[in-house]
C-alpha cells in the first residue's frame, strides 16, 4: 500500500484509532509475554531458553549463528542456551549437510506436544475469538499482524543499525 486508504473519518478520530491499536498491540505483548513466562516456568525453561525454542519450532532447523541473530543473542550466550535446550532434550544438534563442519539445530518433534498442551487454552481461547470474524476480516487481520511484525523487525534492525 503506497498511500493509507480514505476511510472518510476525520484526522483527529484516525489518529486516536491508531493510538488505540498501538495500546492494544502492547497489551497482547504484556499479556503473551506473561503467557510464555508461565509455560516455560511449567517446562521448567528459562525465558530465554524458550524464546530460542520457540524460534526454531517457527523457522525449522536453524544454525546456531541463525538463532543468535533471530533472538538477539549473543554467540557466547548462545552457546549455553544450545547446551541446556540439547540436555533437556528439546533439541538435537546434527551436522549441516551442507557445511560438514556447521551444525543444525532441530525441534525434538515427540516434545512439541508439551508445549502444545500448555497452549491449550490460549488456543481455545483464539477460536473462539477468530470465530466471530469473517474469512475476508480474518485475511486481513492476518495481514495486519504480518506487517506489524515486519515493522517491529525493521525497528529492532534499525536500532541494532545506530
Amino acid at each position: 500500500m503506497d498511500s493509507p486508504p480514505s476511510g472518510g473519518g476525520d484526522k483527529a478520530g484516525r489518529q486516536r484509532r491508531a493510538q488505540e491499536i498501538r495500546d492494544a498491540l502492547r497489551t497482547v505483548n504484556s499479556q503473551l509475554s506473561l503467557l510464555s513466562q508461565r509455560v516455560g516456568g511449567h517446562l521448567e525453561l528459562r525465558g530465554t531458553d524458550f524464546l530460542c525454542l520457540d524460534l526454531i519450532g517457527l523457522h525449522g532447523a536453524l544454525s546456531p549463528s541463525a538463532l543468535a541473530r533471530l533472538s538477539g543473542l549473543h554467540p557466547a550466550t548462545m552457546t549455553g542456551v544450545i547446551d541446556r535446550l540439547e540436555r533437556d532434550g528439546w533439541i538435537t544438534r546434527d551436522r549441516d549437510p551442507d557445511d560438514r563442519r556447521g551444525v543444525v539445530l532441530h525441534p525434538v518433534a515427540g516434545r512439541r506436544a508439551d508445549v502444545l498442551q500448555l497452549f491449550a487454552g490460549m488456543t481455545t481461547r483464539m477460536a473462539e475469538v477468530c470465530a466471530d470474524y469473517s474469512d475476508a476480516e480474518l485475511a486481513l487481520i492476518a495481514g495486519f499482524l504480518r506487517r506489524t511484525a515486519e515493522a517491529g523487525s525493521a525497528a529492532v534492525a534499525q536500532l541494532d543499525a545506530d
